[in-house]
């Protein structure tokens, strides 16, 4: 091993500044743009960041990224970091990051990106960072950053090794998404195409099955189907529960605590994990139950409405090792019946994708606030019979056991990952030919 400054081995450049980039900049169609809060364990698609038009891209164009490229951090959390593939070149980096562009011939840049997970480093990172009231990354301080280095061969090969976890999880995650994206087809065809299947099997609208107008929603729905308030399928509501840091007093119950930056994780789109709260054992009924929905009730941003949620199916329990509840800016869901479940859920989500929840938030001291109680009872929908909603609840939770077995194995790999590291990276464990 030897030691060597970063500045030796790589490049660090910080991103664009504020008078460059604006979130008013940010447009639907166009270059994804790596911000803080897409950095970690997570995997970049361009259906969770940003984008920028090809008039911005041309002018920001000595922030594009390249494969091998690693982003920091650069405020607050100094401590995350990305490593850029293949796939991903071509994307910007914001200005509250900081990209590190290795010489290749000098380091194998998949390597360091290892390196730089090792909780050692980390606390480095953050022990290094200056600013009095928030941690701040500079490249002063990343050039004189001091770096344990074995051989380029060894590198190469914990690199692979290391490697080949990360790609088993991304794979999973990608089967995870075709598979979530299997029950939402199934959703749009059956519930907005109304081409459930009918008695003999067959598509229920274009097999001539019977619409009847329906006067609440303005529109023809299948004959046998209901209408009514989103609140008609809900049985009751819980408050969140913050708790405390720490075992203190009568705060002796560990719980999951999910938070809105938590429903990515639930969700199976981050790795990062809730952090464990204790709690009043008296407020254990707050505790969520199978099948209950998390809503995101305060937060948002310009570009994206409060109302996020996710669902808390019986199968997503294994990926938990405490009881779970939700954080005070987030409202859990108990429905009247399970079987309403994933068309509740699928159906939710859709009005969130199309920004209807823009119209339904208030503000408190500069925070958006969902108004949920107003939302649910005044936002109309169609309601199937109990046989379709049966079936597409069958169909839907065997879809949702094997997402979560993938999310769970995932879970398995990274700490099998997070284990082995640090005794690649100091010799104590060594890879074979």
């Amino acid at each position: 091993m030897k030691q060597i400054r970063l500045k030796d081995i790589a490049i660090s450049q910080t991103g664009p500044f504020g008078s460059q980039l604006h979130e008013e900049d940010y447009v639907d169609k166009g270059t994804p743009i790596v911000t803080v809060e897409h950095l970690g364990d997570v995997e970049f698609t361009t259906q969770n960041l940003p984008m920028v038009s090809d008039e911005d891209k041309e002018r920001l164009n000595k922030y594009i990224l390249r494969e091998g490229d690693i982003v920091f951090s650069r405020v607050g959390s100094v401590d995350r970091s990305t490593y850029v593939k293949k796939e991903q070149e071509g994307w910007l980096f914001s200005g509250r990051c900081l990209r590190v562009r290795c010489d290749s011939e000098l380091v194998n840049p998949r390597y360091l990106s290892f390196y730089f997970k090792l909780d050692q480093f980390k606390k480095m990172m953050l022990n290094l960072s200056v600013g009095a009231t928030m941690p701040s990354l500079n490249t002063a301080i990343m050039d004189n950053i001091l770096i344990s280095l074995p051989t380029i061969d060894i590198q190469n090969k914990i690199a692979v090794f290391l490697d080949n976890i990360d790609e088993k999880v991304s794979n999973n995650n990608e089967i995870a998404q075709q598979l979530k994206a299997m029950a939402k087809t199934i959703y749009d065809y059956w519930f907005l195409q109304f081409e459930f299947p009918n008695e003999e099997g067959k598509p229920y609208k274009s097999s001539g099955g019977k619409m009847v107008w329906n006067e609440e929603l303005q529109r023809e729905i299948p004959e046998g189907w209901e209408a009514g308030s989103i609140s008609l399928l809900i049985n009751s509501k819980k408050n969140g529960d913050w708790g405390k840091e720490s075992m203190q007093g009568n705060y002796v119950l560990p719980v999951s605590c999910i938070r809105g930056a938590d429903l990515d994780f639930v969700n199976g789109k981050s790795l990062s994990s809730p952090p464990t709260r204790f709690i009043l054992e008296k407020n254990s009924s707050k505790l969520l139950k199978p099948y209950d929905l998390i809503v995101e009730i305060s937060g948002g941003s310009p570009t994206q409405s409060t109302g996020r949620i996710a669902g808390i199916s019986s199968y997503l329990f294994s990926r938990f090792n405490n009881g779970i509840v939700c954080s005070n800016f987030c409202k859990a869901i108990t429905l009247k019946d399970k079987v309403n479940y994933h068309y509740f859920l699928q159906t939710w989500k859709t009005l969130f994708e199309n920004d209807v929840m823009f119209n339904w938030e208030g503000k408190t001291s500069g925070i958006k606030n969902l108004m949920f109680d107003s939302f649910v009872k005044n936002t109309k929908i169609p309601i199937p019979n109990k046989e379709q909603l049966s079936t597409f609840f069958d169909i839907c939770d065997r879809i949702d056991n094997k997402i979560q077995n993938l999310l769970k194995q995932n879970q398995e790999l990274l700490s099998l990952r997070d284990f082995l590291l640090p005794l690649l990276m100091n010799g104590q464990v060594t890879i074979g030919e």
